[in-house]
C-alpha cells in the first residue's frame, strides 16, 4: 500500500499541493483525471524523484520512504507522455542504459532483463531497431519496458493515450490490465475519462487550485 501524507509542493508562489493525502492499495490501478495545471504529472514526477517534495511523508507498505532520496528508491517507474526514447540508441540500448549507468547493473543481467520484457511485450524482434522505425504503440511499449527495467514498486503513466488512435489506445489498456493481473500497482494520469473507467479500480479527479 502506498500512502501520501500531508504532501505539499510549490512552484514559485503557486501552491500545487497543500497537505495532500492519497492512499492506493497494492496491485490496484488508480487514475488521476482532470485538466492541465492540477498537479497530476507533478505527483508522478515527485514519486519518481524527478521533482522535490517540499514537505510531507511517503509510506510504502508501512515503511516511511525519505522524500529526499526517492530518486534512489525505484519506488515509481515513469512512462513519459512523449516516450523520451533516445533516437540514437537501439531499443535494447534504450532499455539497458539507465540500469547499467545508475544502478551498476551488470550488462549481461541488464540485457537478459530487457529481452525478457521485450518478449513479454511482443517486441523481441525489435531489439536492434531505432525508435524512428517504431509505431506509436510500439514506442509506448518500449517506454513501458524501460520503466519496468528497475523493478519499480509502482508504474506511473503520464497521458499514455494522448497521441494514439483508438486501436492503439485499446492496446495500452490491455498492457495496463495485464500488469494489474500480475499484481503491479499503477497510477495513470489522463484527460480521457472513458479510458480511465476502462482500466481503473479507482478514479480521483484533480482540479487546478
Amino acid at each position: 500500500m502506498l500512502e501520501l501524507q500531508n504532501i505539499s509542493k510549490k512552484f514559485g508562489q503557486k501552491v500545487i499541493f497543500d497537505h495532500f493525502n492519497l492512499t492506493i492499495s497494492e496491485g490496484k490501478v488508480l487514475s488521476l483525471v482532470g485538466p492541465s495545471g492540477g498537479g497530476k504529472t507533478t505527483l508522478l514526477r515527485m514519486l519518481a524523484g524527478l521533482e522535490k517534495i517540499d514537505s510531507g511523508q511517503v509510506v510504502y507498505n508501512d515503511e516511511t520512504v525519505s522524500i529526499d532520496h526517492l530518486e534512489h528508491r525505484n519506488l515509481l517507474g515513469f512512462v513519459f507522455q512523449d516516450f523520451q526514447l533516445f533516437p540514437h540508441l537501439s531499443v535494447l540500448d534504450n532499455l539497458t542504459l539507465s540500469p547499467i549507468k545508475t544502478m551498476n547493473m551488470p550488462r549481461e543481467k541488464a540485457v537478459e532483463r530487457a529481452r525478457e520484457l521485450l518478449k513479454r511485450l511482443g517486441l523481441e524482434e525489435h531489439e536492434n531497431v531505432y525508435p524512428y522505425s517504431l509505431s506509436g504503440g510500439q514506442k509506448q511499449r518500449v517506454a513501458l519496458a524501460r520503466a519496468m527495467m528497475i523493478n519499480p514498486k509502482i508504474i506511473g503513466y503520464d497521458e499514455p493515450t494522448s497521441a494514439l488512435d483508438p486501436e492503439l489506445r485499446q492496446e495500452v489498456e490491455k498492457l495496463i490490465l495485464q500488469n494489474q493481473e500480475m499484481g503491479i500497482t499503477q497510477i495513470v494520469v489522463t484527460h480521457d475519462m472513458q479510458f480511465a473507467q476502462n482500466i481503473s479500480d479507482e478514479i480521483i479527479k484533480i482540479n487546478p487550485k
